[in-house]
């Protein structure tokens, strides 16, 4: 048995007779990936299922409560305080997903309160002090701030104290949707969370919360809404099925929940401090690479990490960062050797210009907008000599131009259009489509080809302006609005420029010049990609280097791959515990 979970000592012993390999092996299922979050859905699952504590035959059974709720509803629609519902409460026999024991009873959730929305604020009735206003943010992170309002403003409906019972019907999943109890003083309500008056006293509140959560992906398969907010609807929560157990069979349910959460919590804290060592370990070890001067340097640098290889790559997530320092090495001009031979970069430069003026000239390409130059503020790292700092508009001939989004077709048509998911690991995925409708004449200005730049100028932060080389056969996609396109001079290896524009100091470009809100989806416009700094070496070096890092990652794949297959047999045989 875990040392950790002979501590609960009461816990413990129930346990081991209702889940005897899940208490046996509970250190092994919660380090397995995941494992933790899996415990928690399992010891829901157990709770509202009545597999937690044993039943007791002298409790009240759930049919009296179920009495009480419509017998108190009743009285509080004859006195006009609440309006007679059209919730249809019969529930039907494929509605129950499992046997409950004797006693319980199964309920839908607007039988048992009223949901009241709270209210729409406006930003001119944020005041620097007063009631604070509740928003789904202040949920679940303490830390999240406040705004406030004038309280004599807010009506009763809308005000809400400790022990207030409260909804999120807005959210995204994993963060703020679910059941909340209110702990934090006197607040007003805003919209997004419904205030829920219980009716009947049928419900221990803490078991409310939890039975509600216990469901959370039911709801958020229901759930509207796009790349924001998504929503799940009042006659969704009110339809809600859930399990009524008797009162105090409730609150024992309780009791063992909290035990067995804390548990996770510890265990849970332990896994993810020493994730956070092992974190700072590779951070610390990997930043001597990419701090190296020269790659006579890094070589040094190399061979003294090399001996913790066997602690720093023991999980894909660190393998993941191995692979970002080669592709900080490779733009700082580390990985390979310069040769004093190569035509240097400003050189290079000047043909592409001349090439360019050239094509303008012959009415080829529009002509393009001179942007000013890299300022010292842009130049993030001191450059090898021959190397130069350039915008990448200029290796590009065209673009960046945004693509077309014509409506898609559920049957197969002669124009395939790219979806965001083609480009969003930042190489091109060809299965990632959509057939559209759209004439000829369109088409042909966005068909790809071999050899293109695609940037994502819209996606969440993490993903806004990731750039991928279209290797695909030429005239056989076009792309969506949602990406431009840069064709790049042959005078550039395309593969090293997408290097310095998928490497850290790259993705950190787009994300901090992305515009838009929490709530909307962020972009990046043709200014902000025609910008992007771009480190540029001598065009035989560019090719070199290209070679290093293919050798390298590919390396890295394989020590991924084995990496995850460990993982999976970790996962598989915890998985078995659990079910087992």
């Amino acid at each position: 048995m875990s040392t950790v979970l002979t501590a609960q000592e009461p816990s413990a012993k129930y346990l081991v007779q209702m889940q005897p390999p899940l208490v046996r092996h509970f250190d092994l299922i919660a380090q397995a990936p995941g494992g933790v979050a899996r415990l928690r859905e399992l010891i829901l699952t157990l709770a509202v299922q009545g597999k937690l504590v044993p039943q007791d035959p002298s409790d009240e059974p759930a049919s009296e409560l179920l009495q009480k709720i419509r017998t108190e509803k009743a009285r509080l629609i004859a006195e006009g305080k609440i309006k007679r519902s059209k919730l249809q409460i019969e529930i039907n026999v494929d509605e129950k997903p499992f046997v409950t024991p004797t006693d319980w009873a199964w309920i839908r959730l607007g039988e048992s309160m009223e949901m009241l929305n709270g209210k729409a604020f406006k930003p001119s009735d944020w005041l620097p002090s007063g009631l604070p206003i509740v928003r789904i943010q202040n949920l679940n992170k303490l830390e999240a701030s406040f705004n406030y309002c004038d309280p004599e403003t807010i009506s009763e409906k809308n005000k809400i104290n400790d022990e207030t019972f409260l909804i999120s019907w807005s959210g995204t999943p994993g963060t703020s949707f679910g059941a909340f109890i209110w702990q934090r003083g006197a607040a007003a309500l805003n919209q997004h969370i419904f205030k829920c008056e219980l009716i009947g006293h049928a419900f221990v509140p803490e078991f409310l919360k939890l039975s509600i959560n216990s469901q959370l992906n039911v709801l958020i398969a229901k759930a509207q809404g796009g790349v924001g907010l998504q929503h799940v609807t009042k006659g969704t929560l009110e339809s809600l099925v859930l399990v009524l157990p008797p009162l105090a069979e409730q609150a024992r349910i309780v009791t063992r929940v909290e035990e067995l959460m804390q548990l996770c919590d510890a265990l849970e804290a332990s896994g993810q401090l020493e994730a956070q060592q092992h974190a700072q370990l590779v951070h610390t070890l990997l930043g001597t690479l990419t701090q190296s001067e020269t790659p006579k340097a890094l070589a040094d640098n190399w061979q003294r990490i090399a001996t913790h290889f066997d602690v720093l790559l023991d999980c894909p997530e660190a393998v993941d960062a191995l692979e970002q320092t080669i592709l900080q090495l490779a733009v700082r001009g580390l990985l390979v050797p310069q040769d004093p031979t190569d035509e240097p970069a400003s050189v290079l430069l000047q043909k592409i210009r001349t090439e360019k003026d050239h094509l303008i000239a012959q009415g080829k390409i529009k002509r393009d907008k001179l942007l000013p130059a890299i300022t010292d503020e842009e130049k993030l790292f001191q450059l090898p000599q021959k190397w130069e700092w350039t915008s990448l508009v200029g290796v590009a001939l065209n673009g960046p131009t945004n693509g077309v989004s014509p409506k898609p077709q559920e049957l197969p048509t002669n124009v395939r259009c790219l979806s965001l998911s083609a480009t969003t690991q930042g190489v091109f995925k060809p299965e990632f489509f959509k057939y559209v409708d759209v004439e000829s004449r369109v088409a042909e200005q966005f068909f790809l080809k071999t050899g293109d730049l695609l940037i994502q100028r819209g996606n969440s932060i993490d993903y806004v302006g990731i750039a991928a080389v279209y290797d695909g056969p030429d005239d056989a996609y076009i792309y969506p609005d949602l990406m431009m396109r840069l064709q790049l001079s042959k005078l550039v290896n395309t593969e090293f420029i997408h290097i310095a524009l998928v490497c850290i100091e790259g993705r950190s470009y787009f994300r901090n010049n992305a515009t838009g809100t929490q709530g909307t989806m962020p972009k990046v416009n043709q200014a902000t990609v025609a910008g992007a700094p771009i480190p540029l070496p001598p065009l035989d070096e560019q090719s070199r280097i290209v070679s290093s890092v293919n050798e390298l990652l590919s390396l890295c794949a394989d020590l991924r791959q084995r990496l995850t297959a460990g993982q999976a047999v970790q996962s598989h045989l915890a998985d078995a515990l659990v079910t087992g």
